[in-house]
This record gives C-alpha cells, structure tokens and sequence, in this order.
C-alpha cells in the first residue's frame, strides 16, 4: 500500500480512525487527456511535464494548460493533471458551466456518456469533444484498511459535515476505495465556497 509507506501516515490515518475526520482537498477546474489528444494539443511525442505532485500517489498537476472553449464563454490557463488517461475528461463547476453556457451534469469520474462537448485549444492544434464535461460527484479516496474500519465498501454513499461558521452536511459523497489511495474529501469549487472551507481543512464522517 502505498499511503502506508511512512510514520506520519500511518498516524494521519490512526487520527482519522478515532476523530472521524478526513483531510479536505478543493478541485478547482481541471482537464485529464488521452495520449491521443495531449499529441494534436502540443505535438507529437510530447509528453506533460510534472509541476506538483498530488496528494493521491501517482497524481500530479502539470505545467501545461490549455485554453477551453464553450458557446458562451472561455476559460484560459486550464491546468492538465496527469498521467495521461484513457478518454479526455474535463471536469469544472456548475457555476464554471454557466460561463461557458452548458448545463453540466454531475457524474462521477469517467462516466461521461451522453455529457456536453467542449473546445480545447493547445499551442500546437485544437481538438473537439462531442462529450465529456462533467461536474464531478463530491467523493472521499480511502484506502482498503479505513474503509474496513468504518464498514464501508466501494461505490457506498456517506454524509459530511464541513465548515465552521458556514457549517454544512453535505450527502450523497461516493466513497471510492482502494489501496493505492490516500484518504482524502474531493469538493469543487462550489461546494468548497458554500462551506467557507480550503485545501487541508478537515471534514467529518457522519455515519448512521
């Protein structure tokens, strides 16, 4: 397991395990490219270029952007978190989808079937999604051993509470489980602003 590699981890998940609580990660809008599309975006054999490591093993925000296009609106400077993926997938705000004028639908990561297209311009070419723009479902990563702690199975659905003085429940959190996860709340943008909380806050668990 990765996440279990050091002391520190082992004693944020032993914390989590007796307060109930899980760190907070805000995902701002990002987009995640097939290898097929990163080549027409910036040429070919390009390959992204790690700026920071995420905090889920394996994950990193990189140093390219892209520009996206929509009916109404564009957003520049759009980062790229990589590796590379399967299919393209964007994935930004509610608010972000009126901006760029599309009704975007809440979905959980990859499934994008039937969602709105989008524009997105490189410096090398512009590649055109008929799907794939999605509002992603708040979710929690957990690996294997907390999961079993707290009687939870992938795909199952929890509440949480964050936030101080705009303290709110939020339900419906998929909790996604793995052992190559560490653990870790996903909101958007949104859903980060209407709890008045940031990256690093801490969430609690509501179970029952």
């Amino acid at each position: 397991m990765i996440f279990m590699d050091t002391v520190v981890e082992q004693v944020v998940l032993e914390v989590i395990k007796r307060l109930g609580i899980i760190p907070i990660g805000i995902s701002n809008r990002h987009v995640h490219l097939s290898k097929e599309d990163l080549q027409v975006l910036f040429g070919e054999g390009y390959e992204l270029t790690v700026m920071k490591n995420l905090k889920q093993p394996g994950q990193y925000a990189a140093k390219e952007t892209v520009t996206l296009s929509g009916p109404k609106g564009s957003f520049e400077n759009v980062r790229i978190l990589g590796p590379v993926r399967e299919k393209t997938q964007l994935e930004i705000s509610i608010s972000d989808g009126y901006k760029l004028g599309m009704d975007v639908p809440v979905r959980e990561s990859g499934d994008t079937s039937g969602t709105p297209g989008i524009i997105l311009l490189g410096p090398k070419g512009t590649v055109r999604k008929d799907q794939g723009v999605i509002a992603a479902l708040r979710h929690i990563h957990m690996p294997v051993n907390l999961a079993e702690y707290f009687g939870l199975k992938d795909k199952d659905q929890v509440s949480v509470e964050v936030g101080s003085t705009r303290k709110i429940v939020f339900h419906n959190v998929l909790v996604r489980v793995s052992d190559n996860f560490a653990p870790e709340l996903h909101l958007d943008t949104d859903e980060a602003n209407a709890g008045g909380v940031r990256s690093g806050d801490m969430a609690e668990i509501l179970m029952g």
